[in-house]
């Protein structure tokens, strides 16, 4: 009889992506705590060592689970944007923009939380990377509107924050149960029009 203590055989053809796969998974229905790469190697079907061909450690897995969680925001983001025909309606583009975060953040909780942890641990290079790329969008947005006269004047970078900051806030009490999954459509909606009433111009340019 053949040994079967013996592990099977590496048989993926991209192992790397078949564990960021398994490791979301995880990921969602554990958290972070639990995730292991021996248990990874374990449910995928692959030796105890092959893991190790992609990740030196769990660290390195985790930071590149966070650093395609922001790679696939990004592109969410870029998406919910480009659907609003009109370039110049920066209200709707705003709106798009912030329900389409907060519906990631809300329908991926534990790796938005995992995503925002990792971006600014020292040495996390390419987490910080793909973060900048993908919130880079909501500046552009905004310089976008300063340009047009329909935004005060001023950092684009910091007034952007502040969208991201009221939108992160909001899907952060959802996740945790002090608000109801119910009421996020319409206390983002309500965060970008208070945001735009008060990023209006005060006087003229």
């Amino acid at each position: 009889m053949p040994d079967t203590s013996q592990q099977r055989p590496y048989h993926h053809g991209n192992l790397r992506t078949v564990l960021l796969d398994a490791a979301e998974r995880s990921l969602r229905a554990h958290g972070v705590e639990q995730l292991s790469l021996r248990d990874l190697a374990r449910d995928i079907g692959v030796s105890h060592a092959a893991p190790r061909r992609h990740f030196a450690d769990r660290r390195a897995l985790l930071d590149a689970l966070a650093e395609s969680g922001f790679v696939r925001l990004g592109a969410q983001l870029r998406a919910a944007v480009d659907e609003i025909d009109d370039e110049d309606d920066l209200p709707a583009r705003l709106h798009a923009f912030a329900w389409a975060y907060a519906r990631f953040a809300t329908e991926n909780a534990a790796l938005t939380g995992l995503m925002n942890s990792s971006k600014h641990r020292p040495g996390a290079t390419a987490v910080a990377e793909a973060a900048a790329a993908a919130f880079g969008q909501i500046s552009d947005l905004i310089e976008e509107g300063q340009e047009r006269g329909a935004l005060e004047e001023g950092d684009p970078e910091d007034i952007g924050l502040i969208i991201y900051a009221t939108v992160l806030g909001i899907t952060s009490m959802v996740n945790s149960g002090m608000i109801e999954p119910g009421r996020l459509e319409g206390l983002v909606d309500t965060a970008v029009t208070q945001f735009l009433k008060g990023a209006r111009p005060t006087g003229p340019r």
